[in-house]
């Protein structure tokens, strides 16, 4: 037995990673049991703390061997030997990671409810975990942060097997355990207390870290527009709501600033979700504006694997239908004018569905979309449209420009310049934001309430 609990696991793994302070750091811990130990290390580097969502997928009469893991975008990590050994089958296979898929779904809206995740590009990552058995989740975790963007992984556990470091070769640039006792047979044996971690204590360990960065940017007298989907003067959030859709559900957050002039409902592009980057900084310009916003996934995890699903702009624009109407019978949104902001495909399916003879949408913004993919619905929009697109994204923009002529209403093409697809380029979001709580916030004074 090596540590009291998974605090005081924290505080010494902490000390093993004394030579990563001062780098551009993010602390990913793996729910439930790594974050309190991931909460350690961050507060001890002065780093921030994310959850990077990770589900195994254990074998379905042994549920406690792994035989793999799934997380965040569509990663999957299979162990061959344990699915041979044990038999396993496509369907039966197919089966577990359905489960867990949801169950990682509903997770990741509990946890950061309503926080948009940290982002990792050109940074460091470290993974933290309570400890590692098979290794399977740590090792989806990993590829999950590379594929984020981050420039380097550390993989950091308290406990481990002897010999980990040789099966998670490859899988981070660095690994570091500082105990590896010999006859290891599971992580708990190492803890006094090990006591299951609740989904309370994760969401109060990020809580309690997001407190503290904020309170460092303060102190440093720095400010962001990105600084969260709650930062500002909302009064009210809920950022766990179940959108049925078949046998399917679909998750999304509702704030709503104090004195709201309007809501806008957020219909991501391709490849996104709703906790995008790109689209909670819009959605917290809006905020701060007295805008409210509805942000959700248009696709499961698993539908979004499958590119016709990203590109059927019906069945997009049916469910952004579902989505409004239950805003809409929500008491915080009762009247409020309604418009959409969409983004690349996501943009076709608000456009779509506010040409539906009962409409009652005000208003559609759309950045960087694909508004040719509702080409033959374009003519029956009559709700004022921006269109958003960057400078130097041309392709989109000659569609942009031959969409604008075939719309039934108004509406205006704003050119971000020297801006790409994405708006990556320093300031161009940002000026995505501006022009978009402008447009809402005209459009939404002259909009009739419902």
């Amino acid at each position: 037995m090596y540590f009291t609990d998974r605090r005081d696991a924290g505080r010494r793994l902490a000390r093993e990673l004394r030579h990563l302070r001062g780098e551009d750091i993010v602390v990913l811990g793996l729910p439930r049991g790594g974050v309190p130990v991931a909460a350690e290390v961050a507060a001890a580097l002065g780093a921030p703390l994310d959850v990077i969502m990770v589900r195994k997928l254990g074998v379905p009469f042994q549920p406690e061997l792994a035989m793999g893991a799934v997380g965040e975008d569509g990663v999957r990590v299979l162990d061959q030997d344990v699915l041979d050994t044990a038999g396993i089958g496509d369907a039966e296979l197919a089966e577990v990671q359905g489960h867990q898929v949801a169950e990682l779904d509903r997770r990741a809206c509990r946890y950061r409810h309503g926080r948009m995740r940290i982002d990792l590009r050109g940074r460091t990552a470290i993974v933290v975990d309570d400890g590692l058995a098979t290794g399977s989740s740590a090792r989806a975790a990993c590829q999950i942060a590379r594929a984020a963007g981050a420039a380097r992984v550390v993989l950091a556990v308290p406990v481990a097997p002897r010999g980990w470091t040789a099966r998670l070769a490859g899988a981070a640039d660095e690994l570091v355990c500082p105990k590896t006792p010999l006859g290891f047979q599971a992580v708990g044996q190492s803890y006094r207390d090990f006591v299951q971690t609740s989904d309370e204590e994760v969401v109060a360990c990020l809580d309690a870290a997001q407190a503290r960065t904020r309170g460092d940017r303060r102190g440093a007298g720095t400010a962001s527009i990105a600084s969260g989907p709650n930062a500002g003067p909302a009064r009210f959030a809920d950022p766990e709501i179940w959108i049925p859709v078949g046998n399917l559900q679909l998750c999304g957050s509702l704030t709503v600033p104090d004195d709201a002039t309007g809501v806008v409902v957020f219909a991501h592009g391709s490849g996104s979700s709703r906790h995008s980057p790109r689209n909670l900084l819009v959605a917290d310009a809006l905020h701060r504006a007295g805008l409210a916003t509805f942000v959700f996934d248009l696709l499961t995890c698993h539908e979004e694997r499958y590119r016709a699903n990203v590109f059927d702009i019906p069945l997009l624009a049916r469910r952004l239908n579902t989505a409004t109407a239950l805003v809409r019978e929500r008491p915080e949104a009762e009247g409020l004018p309604l418009g959409y902001f969409g983004a690349s495909t996501g943009a076709a399916a608000a456009l779509w569905a506010a040409a539906e003879p009962d409409s009652q949408v005000a208003t559609v913004v759309s950045r960087g979309g694909r508004p040719d993919l509702a080409a033959e619905r374009l003519p029956a929009v009559l709700a004022p449209a921006l269109f958003v697109v960057g400078g130097a994204d041309e392709e989109v923009l000659q569609l942009n420009r031959r969409a604008q002529a075939q719309l039934g209403g108004p509406s205006r093409l704003a050119i971000v310049p020297s801006a790409t697809h994405l708006f990556a380029e320093p300031g161009t979001l940002e000026r995505v934001a501006y022009l978009a709580t402008d447009w809402f916030t005209k459009q939404f004074t002259v909009a009739p309430h419902v």
